[in-house]
């Protein structure tokens, strides 16, 4: 098990994945459960769904996107869609939560489950303001979870976008352990997702599927940020061609694009949320802590 890589997890399973940034998270390997459990208490704390201070709940959405892999969340901390919607129902439902921030860092992953932990970001966005921090990459299933949001904000720096689908596989050509041939396959309109000149468009059944999921992905990130939906593709293109999209962009095109909301430092998104949502002081408490404080001082004068 040590050596097998977590690539292998996704194989002939439809992909709404940056390949380019996700690569180096793909070929590392599954973690050694036995003895990260015993040696590394900071790693087990990456299991933690949420941490809520002052009002506010912090959602890290990291790493490569699963529907259960619950191994890859507790060790690696990368998060999974039923962790997700589990989370935002119940933050939803938290009296003491006035507002949820979603921090982004990932370059996608599965298609598998990803609608339903789109919706509980959707939903959850109803109840009370969902204000999404990208720092520093929201790729493919990552945005398409964004775009649900109330507002997105993006740290200078960052990437965002890769919208669209696709799916690698291989097909026997001859006889023999080495006889096959790989293919690269995307949704019509990501063209630029993982361009490959020298393959062919992939079998049809497959290509429906993509285009199938590349649909409600398109119909998520359109109803999210407000955008009409005919209009979405040639946003997203890199060309003139429609057929063009799949691209990750940095924050000025981003935010040119309609798919984020403005650029901010993670220090002044970080005052900016937690200054509008943190529980304001009574007057006695002010004035209870300005008379400690004094006599603190008065104290120290006098030694």
């Amino acid at each position: 098990m040590k050596d097998q890589l977590i690539a292998s997890f996704f194989a002939a399973s439809d992909m709404a994945l940056c390949p380019a940034n996700a690569q180096n998270l793909l070929s590392q390997p599954l973690p050694n459960m036995a003895v990260e459990a015993v040696t590394s208490a900071a790693m087990m704390a990456r299991g933690e769904r949420f941490a809520i201070s002052r009002g506010v709940a912090v959602v890290p959405i990291r790493g490569i996107l699963t529907p259960n892999m619950f191994m890859l969340e507790r060790y690696m901390g990368w998060a999974t869609y039923q962790g997700l919607e589990d989370t935002f129902g119940m933050l939803a439902a938290n009296e003491e939560v006035a507002a949820i921030v979603p921090i982004f860092d990932t370059p996608g992953g599965m298609v598998l489950g990803l609608e339903g932990a789109a919706s509980a970001i959707g939903a959850a966005a109803k109840i009370k303001p969902v204000h999404a921090l990208i720092h520093p990459l929201c790729a493919s299933a990552g945005y398409w979870l964004a775009s649900q949001a109330s507002d997105i904000s993006a740290t200078p720096g960052s990437l965002v976008g890769s919208i669209g689908t696709m799916r690698s596989g291989s097909s026997s050509v001859k006889a023999g352990s080495s006889g096959f041939k790989y293919f690269d396959m995307r949704s019509s309109h990501a063209a630029a997702k993982n361009p490959d000149p020298g393959t062919e468009d992939g079998l049809a059944e497959i290509q429906r599927t993509l285009d199938i999921s590349e649909a409600a992905f398109h119909l998520a990130v359109a109803t999210g940020r407000n955008i009409p939906l005919a209009d979405l593709p040639a946003r997203l293109s890199a060309t003139n061609n429609v057929k063009d999209g799949g691209r990750a962009y940095g924050v000025t095109d981003a935010i040119s694009r309609g798919l984020v909301d403005a650029s901010e430092t993670r220090d002044d998104f970080h005052s900016r949320i937690f200054g509008k949502y943190s529980p304001k002081l009574r007057p006695q408490r002010r004035a209870m802590i300005a008379a400690a404080q004094a006599k603190a001082a008065l104290a120290v004068a006098n030694t």
